[in-house]
């Protein structure tokens, strides 16, 4: 117990300093790592829907938009200036803060979930993730084309001037100065996204020893005899699809804030793609691998921008170094699945069989 407590503090110490001393080579690492703690977040949302209840979910980018698009239309001029009667009862517009963001990013996504997961409650496998990748395509296209006659997305061209998240009066996008020292504001961003990462594995460790992911977890392995020991399966599928919808919406709702504009490009299918791959490749329904997976798939692209400028002028300039950079995330992907087929940190095998008896131990027996 002592040495994981100091295992812990170690650890702490480190997430805590990391950006103080990125900083120092550029700001772009510390975003760099700002967007891997987001994807954390996306991870673990989705490791309970498909690592603890077993339900492959090939659309939850759709829940990430909904929370983004949320806060861009409670925290941007957009529906001041394209409804008169906002302006009227908001003179000075709308200035959503931290702490209403965050219930409101999670109950709509949540609603969002169970809208999802009351269709396909009797679907399963590849028929499950064919209606999930179609919902999560139909949130794209709405997010696209809700423009006309009202216009409350703004189409393609997305929502810009989105407020930074704020609290008690504090905005996350001005740099914090104590004395002669200055903190960035992504670096205020980054321990932001850092305390929701803690907070959400702290939940996901409590829901993973709780009754309720025990039955996840029955389900998972066997439905049929999960109903038989008494398991209500739909309740828990419906709670499953929304417990994880809300780490995607408030993480959406922390993207937009932090990007300051959002557009219906940044949730496309390849999103999704990306966010299940954190999941497997790290470890299905092991909370370390899952955001090992994360940070490592997540700091990838940008660690082998460095990589595929020099590669590309050793070929000429034949290559382009954006497909080339795809090519060696996809080649690194294909190595990790053939050398960990359960992951890069898997979760303890349950259920092997007991080990042979030994001499002593057969003898007795005779």
């Amino acid at each position: 117990m002592k040495s994981k407590f100091v295992v812990f503090t170690i650890c702490a110490l480190a997430l805590l300093a990391l950006p103080l001393v990125a900083q120092q080579f550029g700001q772009g690492w510390v975003r760099i790592m700002a967007l891997a703690l987001l994807y954390v977040l996306l991870a673990l949302g989705l490791n309970i829907v498909v690592g603890y209840a077993g339900l492959l979910d090939l659309g939850f980018v759709a829940f990430y938009a909904v929370g983004a698009y949320m806060y861009a239309l409670l925290a941007s001029p957009h529906l001041y200036e394209n409804f008169e009667w906002i302006a009227r009862a908001l003179p000075d517009g709308l200035h959503t803060p931290i702490w209403v963001v965050i219930p409101l990013a999670a109950g709509l996504a949540a609603i969002a979930g169970v809208l999802l997961g009351t269709p396909v409650l009797k679907l399963r496998g590849d028929y499950l993730a064919i209606v999930t990748l179609g919902f999560g395509e139909i949130i794209r296209v709405f997010l696209n084309n809700l423009e006309h006659p009202v216009n409350i997305t703004n189409g393609p061209r997305g929502l810009d001037r989105i407020d930074s998240m704020n609290i008690f009066g504090f905005s996350f996008g001005k740099a914090l100065e104590i004395g002669d020292f200055r903190i960035p504001s992504v670096t205020l961003y980054y321990y932001l996204f850092l305390t929701l990462v803690v907070f959400s594995v702290v939940i996901c460790h409590r829901l993973e020893t709780s009754r309720i992911g025990r039955a996840w977890m029955a389900i998972r392995e066997d439905e049929v005899a999960a109903k038989a020991m008494g398991i209500n399966t739909r309740n828990m599928k419906l709670l499953a699809f929304a417990m994880g919808a809300t780490f995607g919406g408030v993480s959406g709702s922390m993207f937009a804030s932090f990007q300051g504009f959002v557009s219906p490009e940044s949730f496309s299918l390849m999103e999704s793609v990306m966010i299940v791959a954190m999941v497997v490749l790290g470890g299905i329904g092991h909370i370390p691998g899952v955001i090992l997976g994360a940070v490592m798939l997540a700091a990838l692209p940008e660690v082998l921008r460095y990589v595929a400028g020099p590669l590309q002028q050793m070929t000429g300039g034949r290559l382009d170094a954006s497909i080339l950079r795809q090519l060696l995330i996809a080649l690194a992907m294909i190595s990790i699945m053939l050398l960990r087929p359960r992951g890069l940190w898997p979760p303890r095998e349950h259920g092997k069989a007991a080990p042979a008896p030994t001499g002593d131990t057969a003898a007795a027996a005779r």
